[in-house]
């Protein structure tokens, strides 16, 4: 199973069955809110009996106490990835962590991530929007610390960020990353982008793209052309 992720950016099971009925090997996809919100747990299971894997993007944010009750519940799932939000603080992602645990199906806790900024983020609305002072850059880098001393397995950043991210984190603190197209794809809304390529290149240990494979003529041709550039 490939260390790409296809963002299933759809609004029902109908298209999502659809979509995943294109493939014959097993993929690892993305279940964000978009999905979740209109089909409940039951998309979980769907995708599960096909035998891919699932990133459930829901990124909590709230008080330790509720993160920490909601992170057991999806635990049971049996998802293979989660997300809060660093900015929920320290120790808001170690009650995220903690709920896991107590959740888990098996020995194994899915793997935990906490999102950065959003890679639709820009500098400009970074210090104005939400009053950060200093440079997208270094509140990312920031953020990943936290995580890390929370003791969460990775962060959601831009591919532009991962080589700092090693860096201040080391090579096993894994680095997740959407904000990636293809050099003949449109940018979307996305800000902080680059190819699958330059991705690898800069350290990503996992990439997360959406529409340039669901929205392709030919998605499976999408989506092994994106492998085969992230694998190179």
């Amino acid at each position: 199973m490939e260390n790409v992720i296809i963002a299933l950016d759809f609004e029902n099971e109908a298209r999502v069955i659809s979509f995943l009925d294109q493939f014959s090997e097993p993929l690892f996809v993305k279940v964000g809110m978009e999905l979740y919100y209109q089909t409940g747990s039951s998309i979980i299971k769907t995708i599960k009996q096909r035998g891919h894997r699932i990133f459930l993007d829901l990124k909590c944010h709230d008080i330790p106490n509720t993160v920490e009750k909601t992170m057991r519940g999806l635990a049971k799932l049996d998802v293979d990835l989660v997300n809060c939000h660093a900015s929920g603080g320290k120790r808001m992602m170690e009650a995220a962590l903690r709920g896991l645990e107590a959740g888990k199906v098996g020995d194994d806790r899915p793997l935990l991530i906490a999102v950065t900024q959003l890679t639709s983020t820009s500098q400009e609305e970074m210090n104005h929007d939400q009053q950060i002072p200093g440079s997208l850059q270094e509140s990312v880098v920031h953020y990943a610390q936290l995580t890390k001393e929370a003791g969460l397995d990775g962060v959601v950043c831009s591919p532009l960020e991962s080589v700092m991210i090693h860096e201040a984190c080391g090579d096993s603190f894994l680095t997740i990353t959407p904000g990636v197209r293809l050099s003949d794809s449109k940018q979307d809304d996305q800000k902080r982008v680059t190819t699958p390529a330059d991705a690898k290149q800069l350290g990503s240990n996992f990439i997360v793209v959406g529409r340039p494979i669901t929205e392709a003529q030919n998605p499976v041709e999408a989506y092994r052309s994106i492998v085969k550039e992230f694998k190179k």
